[in-house]
């Protein structure tokens, strides 16, 4: 509403200096002729040429004026709205998104240096933190629940139903035993058998399981026998025979027991790959995963077990991510602050990403500009640009009022010359 104010002030300030042009001219006929008369009714005469061709000039630019013959010349901006939306998109590619400019703009304002300055400032990082939170609580209740639960669901079985879980276990198996390292299991194995046996409550065990052996099998020998001292001693030699055994091969890399641990793996890993029952019981384990009803509401409470947690956390006067949120800036601007070399980098980096968006986002900016100038209504965008320049062009009016009648004066000037000389 003020610009439509001040432009329809404006006109009424240029049309009356036509007025007050107009009014001269009636004056100066209704006088008597005298020089000064005929000065008068050339200076209105002019002001009034100019201030309307001034007035055709304005008004041809936004509507069309019915004068035969030149009125194919007027509304020049509805007419020409295409072209002027081409050489406007042109405009601003050539002179504001043009690669050296924005690289230019990126040097001279230096970006990565500013970020270290403003990021050393704990208020800064504060702030940051505080914007991050809210946006992040924001961004949890404009989530739908039923949404990500579904997508998370999707993606789950999705993921499932790509792997083929007998040959990925299989292949997974051959990975991790190549270069014979599954001996390593077989070492730790055999020293946690070894500390196993040293201990005093296996050994009792060991002592107590031959005595009840002696009790059930042989009962009426166990009677005339010390049982209690030959479980213990029992016990002593089979720790002292499997300790015997377990020490040969740990001392041993090709003792044959580790051979049969090899053939043993290989084996198991062949059929993980291609025994049917292997491969039976992996589709069981998939099935399991995408039909059981516990299985899938669990998928579909996570979303809202970690929402919860999220909100919690985020409205908490000491809320963990805040203050992760506000250690990472602060860890980010003190690094970039105590280091050149990593500016200059990222520096660098930003400029060279910049030559390569430039050309493609220049692009695209400039037809969006031209096709949706295109788009417009040819009376709106006149409509707009008389609002916004109109108020201006008034003066041109103004302007051609008064120059013309300066013309005219020089031109009656010129035409009295000679009886003047004389």
């Amino acid at each position: 509403m003020q610009k439509q104010d001040e432009l329809r002030r404006s006109k009424l300030i240029a049309l009356s200096f036509f007025v007050g042009a107009a009014v001269l001219f009636v004056i100066s006929l209704l006088l008597p002729y005298t020089w000064w008369t005929g000065l008068l009714r050339a200076f209105s005469e002019a002001a009034m040429v100019g201030a309307l061709a001034d007035w055709f000039a304005v008004v041809a630019l936004f509507r069309r004026v019915p004068i035969p013959i030149v009125s194919r010349h007027t509304a020049i901006i509805p007419n020409n709205k295409d072209k002027i939306a081409d050489n406007l998109a042109l405009f601003v590619r050539e002179k504001f998104l043009d690669t050296d400019s924005i690289v230019g703009l990126i040097r001279r304002h230096d970006p990565v240096q500013k970020v270290a300055e403003w990021l050393v400032k704990p208020a800064n990082t504060e702030l940051m933190g505080a914007h991050l939170v809210r946006a992040a609580t924001f961004m949890l209740d404009f989530i739908e629940d039923a949404a990500v639960q579904n997508f998370i669901r999707r993606g789950v079985h999705t993921m499932v139903n790509s792997v083929d879980l007998s040959k990925s276990s299989g292949a997974i198996l051959e990975s991790l035993t190549r270069g014979r390292r599954h001996q390593e299991l077989l070492d730790e194995g055999i020293r946690q058998l070894a500390h196993l046996l040293d201990n005093a409550d296996t050994q009792d065990y060991i002592a107590q399981g031959i005595v009840e052996w002696l009790k059930q099998d042989y009962a009426f020998i166990e009677k005339m026998l010390p049982s209690d001292l030959i479980g213990r001693k029992g016990a002593d030699i089979a720790v002292r025979l499997a300790a015997g055994v377990l020490n040969k091969v740990a001392a041993d890399p090709e003792h044959p027991l580790r051979h049969r641990f090899d053939d043993y793996v290989a084996g198991f890993i062949e059929r993980l790959k291609d025994d049917p029952a292997f491969l039976a019981r992996a589709d069981d384990v998939k099935r399991y995963l995408l039909e059981d009803e516990t299985v899938n509401t669990y998928l579909g409470s996570l979303w809202a077990e970690l929402k919860a947690w999220l909100k919690r956390d985020l409205e908490s006067e000491d809320s963990r991510l805040r203050g992760r949120i506000v250690a990472m800036g602060a860890w980010i601007g003190k690094v970039l602050s105590e280091d050149p070399a990593l500016r200059q980098s990222l520096q660098e980096n930003l400029e060279a990403a910049a030559r390569g968006v430039a050309p493609e986002f220049a692009g695209f900016l400039t037809r969006h500009i031209a096709d949706t100038v295109k788009q417009w209504d040819d009376r709106e965008m006149s409509a707009q640009i008389e609002l916004n320049i109109g108020k201006d062009l008034q003066y041109i009016r103004i302007n051609g009022t008064i120059v013309g009648g300066m013309i005219g004066v020089t031109l009656y000037l010129l035409s009295q010359l000679p009886a003047l000389l004389n």
